[in-house]
């Protein structure tokens, strides 16, 4: 998660692994192949979480295998690549390699790469540049990404509200900003709303990590929510809230597959189901990831490099991805039947315009 369909499409994990397993480092080694469509070409420069984050990095990442695929491109020059940043000194010498090697068209992931984004669309004005999460304006040459995640952390907090059974949830959040702040006032507006419609008072404990990696230090936050009795906890804090999956999972390892104490977890960005699995104290399989609110960093990957190659880039443009077309949407995961249709409900109130979400927590 960071600072901040027309389909849904995502690359096999086994697609994901292979490429994962061919670039580890910063400045990616550029595969040999027969592609030819270098005005098709594209390089995705991750922030310092890197592509296998299980979150917005890989999303982005499994967006553009997805398509490479459709556009019968392979890895590597003139054709699809990413280059992995360690720290916020790689976003430069990245984003100059992609450009070196002959990308067409550049991706920034994450609002902390806004800066070297929009100084590099100065300097290559022939590259097409794009930033995920953030607005740059009055560059021709650079398009902008955004989504409306509150929409679907509010179905995320009518889920939570309608599972939990010791009336007591928990947001964790990565670094305080405007686009965490949609998550945030998502799921906390969801929450409300349902618990007026159920008469019933439910507390939301809230707190940030002031990370987007610092996972001992969620882990820590998580154990003193789950102390406080939560049962339901979303997370908005990238690869920091792998600590949370970790604690729920000491929590349930210590309980029989069917007890009423399970503590569940709410994913962001990407399907994080693969961080819920556990065994119970009687040793059956079980999942803690309850569902999971998806950013289609992928969807807006693939729809804007697809335009690019149709030579039509929405360059001095802002896309923003919602509900509508599954740019947002949540995760079938592990919601009971009958939460499901009042989450789903509420993703056809939010469409037609009966429930207006925030886009920032109320003080």
């Amino acid at each position: 998660m960071k600072k901040i369909k027309f389909k849904k499409v995502l690359a096999t994990g086994t697609v994901l692994a292979a490429g994962i397993a061919l670039t580890a480092c910063s400045g990616a080694k550029q595969n040999g192949g027969s592609n030819k469509k270098s005005s098709a070409s594209v390089a995705l420069i991750t922030d310092i979480a890197g592509v296998d984050d299980h979150s917005f990095n890989q999303s982005g990442w499994e967006g553009m295998v997805a398509y490479g695929k459709s556009q019968g491109l392979k890895r590597g020059t003139n054709g699809y690549q990413y280059f992995a940043s360690s720290s916020a000194s790689d976003f430069t010498p990245n984003i100059n390699q992609a450009v070196a090697a002959g990308y067409k068209t550049i991706f920034g992931v994450g609002y902390s790469l806004k800066g070297a984004i929009a100084s590099a669309a100065k300097k290559h004005t022939d590259k097409n540049f794009v930033i995920i999460d953030d607005v740059i304006k009055g560059q021709k040459n650079v398009a902008s990404a955004n989504f409306k995640s509150q929409d679907a952390s509010y179905m995320a907090g009518v889920v939570a509200a309608r599972t939990t059974k010791t009336n007591v949830v928990g947001f964790i959040g990565g670094v305080h900003g405007d686009i965490v702040d949609l998550f945030d006032a998502g799921f906390a507006k969801g929450v409300q709303d349902t618990a007026k419609k159920m008469g019933k008072k439910i507390t939301i404990l809230n707190q940030y990590v002031g990370s987007f990696t610092a996972a001992d230090k969620e882990k820590s936050i998580a154990k003193a929510m789950f102390a406080k009795k939560a049962d339901v906890i979303f997370h908005a804090s990238g690869s920091a809230g792998q600590g949370l999956f970790s604690e729920a999972k000491s929590v349930n390892e210590g309980l029989a597959a069917n007890s009423s104490k399970k503590v569940w977890v709410i994913g962001v960005d990407s399907d994080q189901s693969n961080l819920g699995k556990y065994k119970s104290k009687d040793g059956k399989k079980s999942n803690l990831c309850l569902t999971s609110v998806m950013t289609g960093v992928n969807v807006a990957v693939k729809d804007i490099a697809t335009k690019a190659a149709k030579g039509k880039f929405p360059g001095g443009k802002q896309l923003v991805y919602g509900l509508k077309h599954n740019g947002v949407y949540l995760t079938r995961g592990y919601v009971a039947d009958s939460v499901w249709k009042q989450a789903q409900t509420a993703r056809s109130q939010i469409l037609a315009g009966k429930i207006s979400v925030p886009s920032h927590p109320s003080k």
